[in-house]
């Protein structure tokens, strides 16, 4: 037993009954190391925490579909994820880091294996903005297979990048809500930069992360969460962050899936975020 497991059995249950088929889109998968080893220039070590810790975390929640997305502690080496996904492949999809090094036989293989998207990290403590010229070859390679790029951001850095990200020529996916500060509030530059990007058709956003721009009980993290999903309500997706890599508080999903009711109170607008957005865009079916 992993030591997140044993952090799993003091988890409690959520009060919110999440819909049949909601979906975690943003969840993780590390190791085991001994069978799929961390990356070398990785700039942390997580616990392990398998594909059957997953399950058993979307189990006790109620969750009936998952995007397993890479994390950078294992590089553009993608074997977890892929296994993952192998799994139970109607359930999981998944998102991949990749590099130079992915060709087109590559990235058929991993289309093949459920991937649907590449993510990129700008996040300065993981290393920063990636070298642009692969970023740009790497986008032109998958757009033809219909996937879309996740892009990590810092909050700051938004408004910066923000003309880049309007010309990227495929659907982008921005991880939890931007990382902006929600100590800050709604009128923030960043955040202001982050509803145009958002207005944007071909602009997804995921309303995780609420751990990490808030602090327990995170509902700080609410006026940003309901601001974008009015911004975009076909295109919001929703995820836990499991097992929220490279955090140093403890968080109960439980707290984060009894959020959902705070962010979206309609429950049409609950369907939509747990159920209908990703399952259009990760085609489940």
């Amino acid at each position: 037993m992993t030591a997140v497991d044993l952090k799993l059995h003091a988890r409690r249950k959520p009060r919110f009954k999440l819909p049949a088929n909601a979906c975690d889109a943003h969840c993780h998968v590390f190791g085991p190391a001994d069978k799929f080893p961390y990356a070398p220039e990785r700039r942390y070590t997580p616990d392990d925490a398998p594909k059957e810790t997953l399950a058993a975390l979307h189990a006790h929640l109620g969750v009936g579909r998952a995007v397993i997305v890479q994390a950078s502690c294992h590089g553009a080496d993608n074997r977890a994820m892929l296994d993952a996904i192998a799994s139970n492949p109607r359930r999981y999809r998944g998102v991949a880091i990749i590099d130079d090094g992915f060709g087109e036989r590559e990235l058929h293989a991993l289309h093949e294996g459920g991937v649907r998207g590449a993510r990129f990290n700008f996040v300065r403590h993981l290393g920063g903005a990636p070298d642009m010229d692969v970023f740009r070859r790497c986008i032109d390679r998958i757009k033809g297979l219909g996937w879309h790029v996740v892009l990590h951001l810092d909050a700051q850095d938004i408004p910066g990048l923000r003309d880049m990200i309007r010309a990227l020529p495929l659907t982008f996916v921005i991880d939890h809500m931007g990382r902006v500060d929600s100590s800050k509030g709604i009128d923030q530059e960043p955040f202001r930069a982050l509803l145009e990007l958002v207005r944007i058709e071909r602009c997804w956003i995921k309303v995780s992360g609420a751990e990490r721009i808030s602090k327990p009980p995170f509902s700080a993290a609410v006026p940003i969460a309901r601001a974008l999903i009015e911004a975009s309500k076909t295109r919001v997706l929703w995820g836990t962050d499991f097992p929220h890599p490279n955090l140093k508080i403890e968080v109960d999903e439980a707290d984060l899936v009894d959020l959902v009711p705070q962010i979206a109170p309609d429950p049409a607008d609950q369907q939509r975020l747990l159920v209908e957005n990703p399952a259009r865009l990760y085609g489940f079916a």
